[in-house]
């Protein structure tokens, strides 16, 4: 127990010159006020939501469990989500009919980002006459976004596009979003895991003044080093479970700036060149760069700095390398395997490893604790998969899609769900809005929601 039981303020940050960093739920935030305390648990703690995307399909036989229900074996790409199988959703037989051509010929993965979370079909042009939809996650964000400071998050490893053609006749803006505010406005991601953690914790004129100068030399400083004495004074109104909590999370920042400072400089043993820092705050290593902004995204969810958020490991038709799996061919070209057997393994290859990344993920969340008792995991709904099946036809029925979390038990997990064929993939969004408390009856062709989730 606490030897300690000072109430504090949810909405209580430490602070220092031109710094402000947002704190995690403590046991005291609980009971800082009278109605919060007349509230169940599960009330006082905020849901989360995220959406994952990975281009080019997936091997659909090395995805899909052979058994419905509880009693299933987790196949080849899912065997990384073992530790979480109890917290796990597979559903398979979702559709995105607005990523099919539907009269408008080639440009599937264009349309499979586009309608992604949208479930609209977007209009073919590479102008500016661009149309879409609102994506699930920005309907969420509008409802629920003016309860933190950070109404969503948009994060991926490459850079959202303003214009071009790229995919048969389509608007790079398709390719490279899958967060809409509108049907005439994608909401662009941030690839930079430094420039996150500035948004998360540095002050409005801090964030100004460190893209006037980035070599200030304050900036430089860690963010605890500003916040120290505040840290300090909160240590001391806090018990013995909310330090132990507080130190845990600060060690996590820390560890955060450690390894974001690494990546701005240059591997001077392969480059044969003197360190400097990099122009760019891009890790050289692409799942460096994925894990640190993973590592963005659960400190903006541990501090309730957003509820709300999209992550993109690649744009659509990636055709990236991955020779650290011994794999030179481009991951679109391989995904057209015309059935040989060796491309479809290294189609399988690939989707292990983009999993076993997001295991990290899902390892991250879940060993946080909040205050009701649950994990960040048990409270949120983390969906990862594609819009597109089997690369190599293109398929947008029979996706591959997984859902991680309870949303504090609202959805029962631990199944492999085989809906209806043909049901839309955004009812699975229209389901994931109620338990979010968001008031709609409709997300782009969405016709009703999956029962069986919360039942």
């Amino acid at each position: 127990m606490n030897a300690k039981r000072q109430n504090i303020s949810r909405r209580t940050v430490l602070r220092g010159i031109g710094a402000t960093v947002a704190l995690p739920m403590f046991e005291a935030m609980a009971h800082g006020s009278t109605a919060i305390a007349k509230l169940p648990a599960e009330a006082a703690v905020p849901q989360r939501m995220a959406f994952f995307y990975v281009p080019n399909g997936m091997h659909m036989s090395d995805w899909t469990p052979a058994k419905t229900g509880s009693d299933f074996e987790l196949p080849k790409i899912l065997q990384t989500f073992e530790p979480f199988r109890e917290k796990l959703n597979v559903i398979s037989n979702l559709t995105l009919n607005g990523a099919r051509a539907l009269g408008d010929g080639p440009g599937d993965h264009a349309r499979s980002v586009a309608a992604f979370l949208t479930g609209a079909h977007p209009r073919k042009t590479s102008g500016r006459d661009i149309k879409n939809g609102i994506s699930v996650d920005q309907m969420a964000a509008q409802a629920i976004g003016k309860q933190t400071r950070l109404p969503s998050l948009e994060l991926g490893a490459e850079q959202s596009a303003r214009a071009g053609r790229c995919d048969s006749g389509y608007s790079c803006i398709y390719t490279s979003n899958i967060s809409w505010r509108n049907q005439n406005s994608p909401v662009a991601k941030e690839i930079d895991p430094a420039a996150v953690f500035d948004r998360l914790f540095g002050s409005h004129k801090d964030r100004l003044e460190s893209k006037r100068n980035e070599s200030r030399q304050t900036y430089r400083q860690s963010i605890l080093d500003l916040v120290q004495e505040d840290a300090k004074k909160l240590s001391r109104e806090l018990g013995t479970s909310d330090n132990r909590k507080l130190e845990e999370y600060l060690h996590a920042i820390r560890e955060i700036e450690l390894r974001i400072a690494k990546s701005k400089r240059l591997d001077k043993k392969e480059l044969h060149v003197p360190d400097f820092p990099r122009p760019a705050g891009v890790p050289r290593d692409y799942e460096q760069h994925l894990k640190l902004l993973m590592d963005m995204l659960v400190l903006a969810f541990q501090t309730d700095s957003t509820r709300v958020a999209t992550f993109m490991y690649a744009n659509a038709g990636s055709n990236r390398p991955y020779r650290n799996l011994g794999i030179r061919g481009g991951h679109h070209s391989i995904s057209h395997h015309g059935n040989n057997k060796k491309k479809q393994e290294q189609i399988s290859q690939i989707n292990q490893y983009h999993a076993s990344i997001f295991s990290y993920f899902l390892k991250r969340l879940d060993s946080i604790r909040e205050s009701n008792g649950k994990t960040l995991l048990d409270n949120s709904m983390i969906m990862y998969g594609s819009g597109i099946a089997d690369g190599n036809r293109h398929d947008h029925h029979a996706l591959p899609i997984a859902l991680f979390g309870s949303a504090q038990g609202k959805i029962k997990t631990g199944r492999h769900l085989k809906v209806k064929k043909e049901t839309p993939l955004t009812n699975l969004y229209l389901t994931m809005l109620q338990q979010m408390k968001v008031k709609t009856e409709s997300i782009g062709d969405s016709n009703g929601t999956i029962d069986a989730l919360t039942g």
